[in-house]
C-alpha cells in the first residue's frame, strides 16, 4: 500500500509539474523538455494528413478522435470557447495524423504493427503509424501527455517519442462462467485495456460454474448450463458488440472454450457428451470430464467449433486442456476398455493426448489457429507448431 501511495503521488507531482513522467506504459524512446504549448479546446482538433491512408471515414480513427477528446477535455467542454482562450504563437491547435498502411475496417491480429512515432515541437504536432493500429496507440501516449495547470489551462510539453510494444501479445483473461459479468463491465473493462495498450481480450467464456454464451447450434447448452438463461447470457448481438467495441480499440478477441475438463455445465444441455462415473460397478450418478471414447463427442464438437469459427473472427480459438481430473475416467469400466484397445495402459494423459489431438485436428480443418494451457504441453501433447500460440 505504501509503494502505491508512492507511486501516486509521485505522478500527482509530475502532472502538476507538467512534465511527460506520467506516461503508461513508458516509450522505447522519448524526449522531452520544460518548454510547453498550452491547448484551447474549442480550437484543437485531430487531423488526417492530406497523404495518409486513413482519410475521414476510416471507422477506427473517426470514432477514437471523439473518444479521445472526450477523455482529454470533457463530452461538453470543448463545444463552447475557454474564456480564456486566446491567440498563442505556439498554440497547440491539431494533432495530424498519417497512417502509412490502409485498413480502416479490418480486424487487429497477433502481426498487427502497432509502432507509431509522435513529435510535438515548434515546428510540427505530429503522429506518424504504420496503421492504425499504431495510431490508436499514439493517441493514447499523446492524451497522456496533456495536462492540466491549476488555472484551468491544458498544456503539452515538447516531445519526442519513437514507440513499439515490446509484446504482440498483451492479454487480460476475464472469467464469465464462475463470475457472471453483464455487458457494460466487458466493454468498461475493454476500455481500461485501451488505456494501458493492452491488446488481447481472452475471453474465459464458460467453464464448470456456468455456459452463459448463447449458442444457436445447441440452444439448450445455454437454456439449461447457465445461472438464468434470461438474464445471465451472451447473445450473438452482444458478442458482436464486444468484438467491434474491442476492434475500435485496437483489442483482439480470443475466446476460450476450455474441454475436456471444467465443462460440468455442458453436460445438462448435452446428454452423453461427459463421462459417467462409477462407483464400483455401478454408475455414482456423477460425471466427469467429455467422454474421449465416443465418435458421437467428436461429432458435437465439430458442429460446435464450426459455429464458434464462424462467431469469433480471431485467427486463434483458445480450447483450454487444462487440470483434468482423471478419476472419473479410471472409475469407467468402458474407458477401461478403450484404453487396453488403444494400448494406453494405464497412462490416461495419452487418452487426453488423444482427445486433445483430435480436437486440434478439428479445429484446423476450420482454417483457425489454437492455444492451450501449458498442461497440455506437460502431457506429452504432439501440438504442431505451425498452429500452436502459448
Amino acid at each position: 500500500m505504501a509503494g502505491s501511495a508512492l507511486w501516486f503521488f509521485l505522478l500527482l507531482a509530475a502532472a502538476l509539474a507538467g512534465r511527460a513522467t506520467a506516461l503508461w506504459p513508458w516509450p522505447q524512446y522519448i524526449q522531452t523538455s520544460d518548454l510547453r504549448y498550452p491547448i484551447f479546446p474549442h480550437n484543437f482538433q485531430f487531423q488526417y494528413h492530406v497523404s495518409s491512408a486513413a482519410q475521414p471515414g476510416c471507422s477506427v480513427l473517426d470514432e477514437a478522435f471523439q473518444r479521445y477528446r472526450d477523455l482529454l477535455f470533457g463530452s461538453d467542454f470543448w463545444h463552447r470557447p475557454d474564456p480564456a482562450e486566446k491567440q498563442h504563437t505556439l498554440e497547440i491547435n491539431s494533432l495530424v495524423i498519417h497512417v502509412a498502411t490502409p485498413g480502416c475496417d479490418q480486424l487487429p491480429s497477433l502481426e498487427s504493427a502497432e509502432n507509431y512515432t509522435l513529435t510535438i515541437n515548434d515546428e510540427q504536432n505530429f503522429l506518424f503509424s504504420e496503421t492504425v493500429w499504431g495510431a490508436l496507440r499514439g493517441l493514447e501516449t499523446f492524451s497522456q501527455l496533456v495536462w492540466r495547470s491549476p488555472e484551468g489551462t491544458f498544456f503539452i510539453n515538447k516531445t519526442e517519442i519513437e514507440d513499439f510494444p515490446r509484446f504482440p501479445h498483451r492479454g487480460l483473461l476475464l472469467d464469465t462462467s464462475r463470475h457472471y459479468l453483464p455487458l457494460s463491465s466487458i466493454l468498461n473493462t475493454l476500455d481500461v485495456m485501451a488505456y494501458s495498450k493492452f491488446n488481447v481480450f481472452h475471453w474465459h467464456m464458460v467453464d464448470d460454474p456456468s455456459f452463459p454464451y448463447e449458442s444457436f447450434t445447441f440452444p439448450e447448452l445455454t437454456r439449461k448450463g447457465s445461472y438464468n438463461p434470461a438474464t445471465h447470457i451472451y447473445t450473438a448481438q452482444d458478442v458482436k458488440e464486444v468484438i467491434e467495441y474491442a476492434r475500435l480499440r485496437g483489442i483482439r478477441v480470443l475466446v476460450e472454450f476450455d474441454t475436456p475438463g471444467h465443462t460440468q455445465s455442458w453436460g445438462p444441455g448435452a446428454p452423453g457428451l461427459l463421462t459417467p462415473c462409477y462407483s464400483g460397478s455401478q454408475p455414482s450418478g456423477t460425471f466427469g470430464p467429455v467422454n474421449p471414447i465416443l465418435n458421437s463427442t467428436y461429432e458435437f464438437m465439430s458442429t460446435f467449433f464450426l459455429e464458434v469459427s464462424s462467431v469469433f473472427p480471431d485467427f486463434y480459438l483458445h480450447l483450454g486442456g487444462d487440470e483434468v481430473d482423471f478419476s472419473c475416467w479410471k472409475s469407467n469400466p468402458d474407458i477401461q476398455d478403450f484404453m487396453k484397445k488403444k494400448g494406453f495402459g494405464n497412462d490416461f494423459k495419452k487418452l487426453e493426448s488423444f482427445y486433445i489431438q483430435t480436437l486440434l485436428d478439428i479445429v484446423s480443418a476450420y482454417g483457425k489457429g489454437y492455444v492451450v494451457w501449458q498442461e497440455v504441453f506437460d502431457n506429452k501433447v504432439k501440438v504442431p507448431l505451425s498452429r500452436r500460440l502459448w
